[in-house]
């Protein structure tokens, strides 16, 4: 009994392409590229492609041969593979205000201030966001300064903070906001009778080796009797048009530490 081959079809150049098209090659390679802060020059001279080819590839004006996805691939580490494989899922994560949980300043028996996170829901993340709610000082009560890899935002909704940074100290008001290098010494706390609230964002870095004197808390601690936060003449620096100046607390919210930012 002679055995039936199954008919093949053919497939021609425009289903070709249009499967091409949906893979969205050109979209992958010009990711791949911009992420490295590459120009198309630059990534001509690693492939061995012209800079003209390469930008009609990103367009989809060309359909691509194996051999140049393969020389693109190994450019980037990547297997080929990578350009056939169904997009990732875009992060989006919308945390509800009945989602959070606020905890208090940890390590203390009077806390400063209590807070929430704004991020925890989403993994491997490299921005934490706080709602933090500092409130007045007791007399006696100390705020030290501390020191953490990355970069620190913090924006005032409502109330005064005091904040320092280094030997500089100022006051933020609603509104106001403020972005610094969280490796140099710096604290916050409450600097008016009424709680402040605020909006934090840390911004985490790989820690790289430093002097060990900016790998750990520096300073002596801010007291609610201290306005500016200094001790002997060390200068109070004010923010223009503003008679008043600004500082921190021991801060560096995460969830894993329950309490400092």
């Amino acid at each position: 009994m002679e055995k039936r081959v199954p008919a093949t079809r053919q497939i021609d150049s425009e289903t070709a392409e249009s499967f091409i098209g949906e893979k969205k090659i050109g979209d992958r390679i010009k990711r791949l590229r911009l992420k490295k802060s590459m120009g198309l020059v630059e990534m001509g001279k690693h492939t061995g492609l012209s800079a003209s080819f390469l930008s009609q590839l990103e367009t989809g004006r060309v359909v691509p041969t194996l051999r140049n996805l393969a020389r693109i691939a190994m450019v980037f580490s990547k297997d080929l593979s990578y350009f056939f494989e169904p997009e990732p899922h875009t992060l989006f994560r919308v945390h509800r205000k009945g989602e959070r949980m606020r905890l208090p300043q940890s390590g203390v028996n009077d806390p400063t201030y209590f807070f929430e996170s704004l991020g925890y829901l989403v993994p491997d993340r490299t921005l934490d966001p706080y709602l933090a709610e500092f409130v007045p000082l007791k007399k006696g009560t100390d705020v030290r300064s501390h020191v953490h890899a990355g970069f620190e935002f913090l924006y005032v909704l409502s109330g005064e903070m005091d904040i320092r940074h280094g030997n500089q100290t100022y006051i933020l008001e609603p509104g106001d906001s403020v972005y610094f290098d969280a490796s140099t010494p710096h604290s916050y706390r409450c600097a008016g009778s009424e709680k402040a609230t605020v909006i934090i964002v840390t911004q985490h870095q790989m820690v790289m080796p430093q002097p060990s004197m900016n790998l750990r808390p520096m300073g002596n601690p801010l007291t609610s009797g201290s306005r500016n936060g200094t001790t002997g003449s060390r200068e109070k620096h004010e923010i223009p048009g503003r008679t008043n100046g600004f500082r921190e607390t021991d801060t560096r919210l995460s969830e894993t530490e329950a309490g400092s930012f």
